[in-house]
């Protein structure tokens, strides 16, 4: 963009954007009360320098459809990508086909999880035989596939002289429990070469470059190289939340059973749950957290060796949270919070604020559409999100959304869940929506479970106060905010377009 000061001809620097998602990392670990306990010094200096939400939510679980969401800007109920292995529709717009549209060329370091439309594909297609497959709009500078057949750090950590067993089995430890060191050194550990492959390629490359970062730490299996396996100790680990009735609700029996401690490690079929168990694990988690802290550490410190930390867009957040057993859950199949309460921080250098906490509710479904609007870009229709842009320059919209919705679909047409087994709930009915509004929650199911409504103010998820009755306008009330949000958040792609006899007119 060209543009007249002081009678000189200036040109304005073409934003370089960093999108970091980092997977399966909680937001207490960043900012809560999770965030003592553990050391993310980079990330924290970043936040310091930039603007932090404390209230974002991934709008759904697991991977594939929570970086669906992300990256199409869309509320599972629209893309309908809801499991992963569930195709997304290929015309739908995305970040990087929005972005490329706007002269971006925009670099995947890592993966998205995006299963293809299999209307256009040939049976044989190879992109039909894993869920772990490219978004449209990407150019792929490193292929880390970590269930498919091939990835670039096995093809490095055999050329560093190591022998990796196929997976899972090369996220085993060395040693007989699961707090030992995975086999390869933390310099050759997938982290870290992640950050430095992403760091060569983002060398030579023009200003104006896009790159989409995307760590699979702090992501099961929980196996750490030395030094951050035993970063922290497990007896200074917080104890998790419990419930004084486990099955207080029928779908937590279940939700139980279908991750047990023994599912987010390798190796160990056998690990019972126990309150060691569970410090171990939670060390291993907050150190694998760690070791992806001190890589961001090295891209920030090279941003600004390199004289472009001011001219870069960087955004960081996560897909979804992680239980770490609290309530005898682990993963994020599930409605409480911790397994959709998620880190934002956004640092846009053209913005006036810096330093900022922002408590607004905000949701994983904005995150691609500020980002296209940090750059100029057009925010398709399609889009259920808003840019959180007048937010970074200190001027919230008077319109903010008031509640945050996640949903959770817990079906499997292949192989029917244990939800689907114990508890009859058919493949179409198996799925729930988390409503929050200031403290309380309301999960609607959507066939055969009851409702519950939580009050949250004193950090606890383990009550039902639905059939409760003074809450029953609480209920009424939550309900109907619910049924508004659907009836308004329906598919945008062609709403605001209309065939007329002057041709089709769109709004703005």
């Amino acid at each position: 963009m060209i543009g007249q000061y002081l009678g000189c001809i200036v040109t304005e620097t073409k934003l370089n954007t960093l999108f970091i998602v980092i997977d399966q990392l909680r937001a207490d670990c960043v900012f809560g009360p999770l965030a003592q306990y553990l050391e993310l010094p980079n990330i924290r200096a970043l936040a310091a320098d930039a603007v932090s939400f404390h209230n974002h939510y991934s709008v759904t679980a697991p991977c594939g459809p929570s970086r669906v969401s992300m990256l199409t800007g869309q509320y599972a109920s629209n893309h309908r990508a809801i499991r992963n292995g569930t195709p997304l529709k290929r015309d739908t717009p995305n970040l990087a086909t929005a972005a490329r549209d706007h002269g971006y060329d925009p670099l995947l370091f890592g993966y998205t999880d995006t299963a293809h439309d299999p209307r256009f594909l040939a049976p044989d297609d190879p992109r039909l035989f894993s869920y772990e497959e490219l978004a449209a709009g990407f150019r792929e500078a490193v292929r880390m596939r970590f269930e498919s057949d091939y990835s670039e750090w096995e093809t490095y950590l055999k050329a560093q002289g190591y022998a990796p067993a196929p997976f899972p089995d090369l996220y085993q430890p060395v040693g007989d429990t699961p707090d030992t060191p995975a086999f390869y050194a933390a310099e050759h550990s997938d982290t870290a070469f992640l950050t430095n492959r992403t760091l060569d390629v983002l060398a030579d490359q023009p200003q104006g470059w896009f790159a989409h970062l995307t760590y699979i730490r702090p992501h099961p299996p929980f196996v750490a190289p030395a030094p951050y396996n035993s970063l922290y100790a497990s007896d200074a680990m917080p104890a998790p939340k419990a419930a004084n009735d486990p099955d207080w609700h029928d779908f937590l029996g279940p939700a139980r059973a279908v991750s047990p401690v023994s599912r987010v490690v390798e190796g160990f079929p056998d690990l019972k749950e126990s309150d060691d168990t569970t410090k171990m694990i939670r060390a291993l988690y907050f150190g694998l957290a760690t070791e992806v802290d001190h890589h961001i550490g090295r891209i920030v410190s090279w941003l600004k060796r390199s004289g472009q930390y001011d001219d870069t867009l960087i955004v960081v957040t996560s897909d979804h949270g992680e239980l770490l057993g609290d309530y005898g859950i682990w993963g994020k199949r599930t409605f409480h919070d911790a397994a959709f309460h998620v880190p934002l921080i956004i640092r846009d250098p053209k913005a006036s604020e810096k330093g900022v906490t922002v408590t607004a509710a905000t949701e994983s479904i904005d995150v691609t559409p500020t980002i296209l609007d940090c750059l100029g870009a057009k925010i398709p229709h399609s889009m259920d999100g808003r840019s959180l842009r007048p937010f970074l320059n200190g001027a919230p919209p008077p319109d903010w959304r008031r509640v945050t919705i996640s949903e959770l679909d817990f079906a499997d047409p292949v192989a029917p869940t244990l939800w689907q087994q114990r508890l009859g709930v058919s493949l179409d009915g198996a799925n729930l929506a988390v409503l929050r509004k200031d403290t309380m929650r309301l999960v609607q199911f959507a066939e055969g479970l009851d409702p519950i409504l939580m009050d949250v103010s004193e950090g606890k998820e383990d009550h039902n106060l639905a059939k409760k009755p003074d809450h029953m306008q609480t209920m009424l009330d939550l309900m109907q905010e619910l049924l508004c949000h659907r009836m308004i958040n329906t598919d945008g792609t062609f709403s605001r377009t209309l065939i007329t006899e002057d041709g089709v007119k769109v709004a703005s």
